[in-house]
C-alpha cells in the first residue's frame, strides 16, 4: 500500500524512539523533522536519511506532501502544536500524556473533530500481549461481572534527572505539568480504562507525595516540583471502582501488577495470570503469550496492525483497520489524573464535573 508521509516534531529522547520505530514500519516514510536544537536535528536526520529539516514547526506544517505529524514535545507543548497541525490539515499522533491538563486535551480532541482529522495518542500498553490476552478473557465472559480494578506502576528510585537520567524538564510543572502520574501512570491507568470499556468516571479521590530523599545538588538545580508517588481511588458508574498507585520512588520492593477482578475470575497483567474457582477449587493459570501472539499473526491478516501504537496508527491511516479509541482513552486518563491532583489540592473527594470546571490551560506558547 502507499506509504504514509510523516513529519516528526521534536527529536529529543522520545522523538528518537519514535523515529526508530517508524524506520521499522514499511508503511511509514519520514520526509521531514523539526527541532530547535539544530545540531542534534541534523545528526538525527543524517542518521535516518530524513531529507528535510526545520527549526520552526510551522514551516514543516506548511508542506503539502505530509499527511500526518508526530508530536514528540514536552507535555505543555502538546496542545498548541497538535492543534496547529490539525488546523493545517494533518492527522496527528502525539506522545503521552495527551496534554498538560484535561482542558488542553479536550481542546485537542475537539480540534480533531472540527478539522475532520485523525488524532491518536501514544499509549503503548494498549497494544501489549498482556492487554490483548486480558481483552480476550473479558470478552469471553471469563471474569463475569467486573466490579474492581487496580492500576499499578513501580519504580524503586527512577525519577528523571535527580536519579541520573533524562533532563530536568521532566520534573518541572511548568513544562511537564505532572510527575509519576503523567510520566508512567498514564500507561497503566489508560490500560485499565481501555480494558474496562471506558467506564463513566463519577468521583475521584487522591493524594500525591514527594518524600524520598534525592541528591541535594540535583534537587537544587532541577526545579523539582512534581510528585514521585501518586495514589487514587475512582468511583465509576454502576458501582465499578479503580484504585491507583504509581511510584517513581518508594522504599519498597516491586508492587504486584495491575489487575481486574470480576464475579467469575480475575486477571493480573504483570506477570500475566488468570484466577478463578473450578468445582469449588481455587485455580491459577498462566499462558504462553509469545506462542499465542505468534499464532494470531499467522491466522489474522491484520494482526500486525496491533503490534504497537505506531504500527496501528500507520495501518489506520492506510485504511487497513479502524482506529482504536486511543484519543478517547487518553482523554479519560487525563480526567482521572487531574482528578487526583485536584483532590490532593482540596483535601477531599471530587466529582468528575468539578474536575472539568476547575481544569485550566497550561499550554505553553507555541
Amino acid at each position: 500500500m502507499e506509504k504514509i508521509r510523516l513529519g516528526v516534531i521534536g527529536v529529543g529522547q522520545i522523538g528518537k524512539h519514535h523515529v526508530n520505530t517508524y524506520a521499522k514500519l514499511s508503511g511509514a516514510e519520514i520526509v521531514a523533522a523539526c527541532d530547535i536544537d539544530e545540531p542534534e536535528l541534523l545528526r538525527v536526520a543524517g542518521e535516518h536519511k530524513i531529507p528535510n529539516v526545520y527549526t520552526e514547526f510551522r514551516k514543516l506544517l506548511a508542506r503539502d506532501d505530509i499527511q500526518a505529524v508526530d508530536v514528540c514535545l514536552h507535555n505543555n507543548l502538546h496542545a498548541p502544536v497538535a492543534i496547529a497541525a490539525l488546523k493545517a490539515g494533518k492527522h496527528v499522533y502525539c506522545e503521552k500524556p495527551m496534554a498538560g491538563t484535561y482542558f488542553d486535551a479536550k481542546a485537542m480532541y475537539e480540534a480533531a473533530k472540527a478539522c475532520g482529522r485523525k488524532l491518536n495518542i501514544q499509549l503503548a500498553t494498549l497494544f501489549s500481549k498482556e492487554t490483548k490476552a486480558a481483552r480476550r478473557l473479558i470478552e469471553a465472559g471469563r471474569l463475569g461481572h467486573i466490579y474492581h480494578a487496580r492500576s499499578s506502576g513501580y519504580r524503586r528510585r527512577g525519577r528523571p534527572y535527580v536519579d541520573g537520567y533524562a533532563t530536568s524538564f521532566f520534573v518541572q510543572k511548568s513544562i511537564a505539568a505532572g510527575g509519576a502520574l503523567y510520566d508512567m501512570g498514564v500507561y497503566h491507568i489508560a490500560q485499565i480504562l481501555f480494558l474496562l470499556g471506558r467506564p463513566k468516571v463519577e468521583r475521584i479521590s487522591g493524594k500525591v507525595y514527594q518524600e524520598t530523599g534525592m541528591d541535594a545538588r540535583r534537587r537544587e538545580i532541577s526545579g523539582y516540583n512534581v510528585e514521585e508517588l501518586g495514589l487514587g481511588f475512582v468511583k465509576c458508574a454502576e458501582g465499578l471502582t479503580i484504585d491507583i498507585i504509581e511510584s517513581w520512588a518508594i522504599h519498597l520492593n516491586r508492587f504486584e501488577g495491575s489487575a481486574i477482578v470480576g464475579s467469575a475470575g480475575g486477571v493480573r497483567l504483570e506477570p500475566f495470570s488468570y484466577h478463578t474457582t473450578l468445582d469449588d477449587m481455587e485455580g491459577d493459570a498462566t499462558f504462553d503469550l509469545v506462542q499465542a501472539d505468534w499464532r494470531w499473526h499467522q491466522l489474522v491478516e491484520t494482526e500486525d496492525a496491533y503490534d504497537s501504537p505506531q504500527a496501528h496508527w500507520i495501518a489506520a491511516l492506510q485504511g487497513r483497520v479502524p482506529l482504536w479509541p486511543c484519543a478517547e482513552v487518553a482523554l479519560d486518563t487525563m480526567l482521572v489524573s487531574e482528578g487526583i491532583y485536584l483532590s490532593n489540592r482540596l483535601g477531599r473527594e471530587v466529582t468528575a464535573v468539578e474536575v472539568l470546571e476547575n481544569s485550566k490551560s497550561t499550554a505553553a506558547d507555541d
